[in-house]
């Protein structure tokens, strides 16, 4: 799988990167567990197994950076009967047209992140069983706001991340 991601200034991911932290320090399922050097705070524009893009999507930082809001959490619910806790990101007008633009210069996206069809948001946990729910939400400061100061794509079958354009972004 491939995917573009926006990544945030280092106040905005060292917010999120504290709600990992809480959620993992109340015992709860937390993204803090997942340990390798690519793993960090991510809003997903574009992602798919066959995700393909022209030339023009290396540079979307020429709209970046971006501010970007976060409006309250949200529950996605994932085949094992658990669920997906995440940051809901205001779908300002801006991030919106990035994001369309992405998909203009990309083709092979899963349905969920193409324009109709997308919620833009920041993964706090996921296997979060339906009984701690309750739990992990009150784990999370929802109320915060940031901006959007990279773009990197990256590659799972490669395990690798190759920022897109402005300066060279770390794992």
């Amino acid at each position: 799988m491939r995917s573009i991601e926006l990544i945030f200034n280092a106040p905005l991911d060292a917010l999120v990167r504290a709600d990992w932290a809480r959620l993992a320090d109340a015992g709860l399922p937390s993204l803090a567990s997942h340990t390798a050097p690519s793993n960090r705070p991510h809003i997903t524009l574009a992602a798919g197994n066959d995700l393909s893009c022209d030339a023009g999507v290396q540079d979307p930082c020429g709209r970046l950076p971006l501010e970007v809001q976060f409006s309250g959490v949200v529950l996605f619910p994932s085949p094992q009967g658990t669920f997906v806790l995440a940051r809901l990101v205001v779908p300002s007008k801006p991030l919106r047209e990035l994001h369309a633009e992405v998909h203009h210069q990309c083709t092979g996206a899963f349905a969920n992140t193409r324009p109709d069809a997308w919620t833009p948001h920041v993964t706090l946990a996921r296997r979060v069983p339906g009984h701690l729910l309750g739990r992990a939400m009150e784990s999370v400061d929802a109320r915060a706001e940031g901006w959007c100061a990279g773009a990197r794509l990256w590659d799972s079958s490669t395990r690798t991340v190759t920022p897109l354009g402005g300066p060279p972004l770390q794992a």
